[in-house]
C-alpha cells in the first residue's frame, strides 16, 4: 500500500487547486482578447472609409473642414466642442439639394453656416448664437453647408452668390 502524509496530500491539494485556476486564466484571458477584437472592429467599421478631413477654396481664400456625411455626424456636428479653428470648419453633405435646418443646441461655439447648392454656389448665409434651439433654415435648396466660426464670412468679404471650390470633389455617401 502507499501511504500519504499530511504534508503529500496538502501538497497534492495545492496542485489541484494551482491546475484548476490555468484553465480559469486562459478563459479569462480568451474572452478578453475575443472582446479586445470586437473592440477593434466595431471602432474600424465606425469610422468613415471617405477622408473626414479636406480643404476648401472660397474666393481664394483656402480652408481646412471636416467632413461629415452620416446621420451620426450630422446630428452630432460641433456640439460639445470648445473651440474651432480659424480657417477651420464642418461641412455637411447631403445626398441632393433639399431645404436643409440646423440648430445649435449643446453648441458652444458661436457659427455662421452657409448653405451650397450642388454647384458650389452660396444661396444662404446665417449667423447662429450658442446653444439655441432656434431652427435656422436654407433659404433655397442646398446640398451642403458650411461651418465657420461666427462672422467668417463676413470678414473674409464671401456673399450669397460666392462659389465654394471642393479639391478633391466630394462623394456623396448613401
Amino acid at each position: 500500500m502507499f501511504a500519504l502524509t499530511q504534508k503529500d496530500i496538502h501538497h497534492r491539494y495545492q496542485k489541484m487547486i494551482e491546475l484548476q485556476k490555468v484553465p480559469r486564466a486562459k478563459i479569462f484571458f480568451r474572452v478578453l482578447f475575443f472582446l479586445f477584437l470586437i473592440l477593434i472592429f466595431a471602432s474600424a467599421s465606425a469610422f468613415p472609409k471617405e477622408q473626414t478631413f479636406m480643404f476648401l477654396t472660397l474666393k481664394e481664400k483656402k480652408i481646412r473642414v471636416e467632413v461629415v456625411r452620416t446621420e451620426g455626424e450630422k446630428a452630432k456636428g460641433l456640439m460639445f466642442r470648445e473651440s474651432l479653428g480659424e480657417d477651420e470648419g464642418m461641412i455637411f453633405v447631403y445626398a441632393g439639394e433639399e431645404i436643409l435646418s440646423f440648430w445649435m443646441k449643446n453648441t458652444r461655439i458661436p457659427l455662421s453656416i452657409a448653405f451650397i447648392d450642388q454647384r458650389g454656389r452660396i444661396v444662404d448665409i446665417q449667423d447662429m448664437e450658442p446653444f439655441s434651439l432656434r431652427t435656422h433654415v436654407s433659404a433655397r435648396p442646398a446640398q451642403y453647408a458650411l461651418e465657420m466660426n461666427k462672422g467668417w464670412f463676413q470678414r473674409n468679404g464671401i456673399g450669397v452668390g460666392d462659389f465654394v471650390k471642393f479639391s478633391p470633389p466630394l462623394k456623396i455617401s448613401h
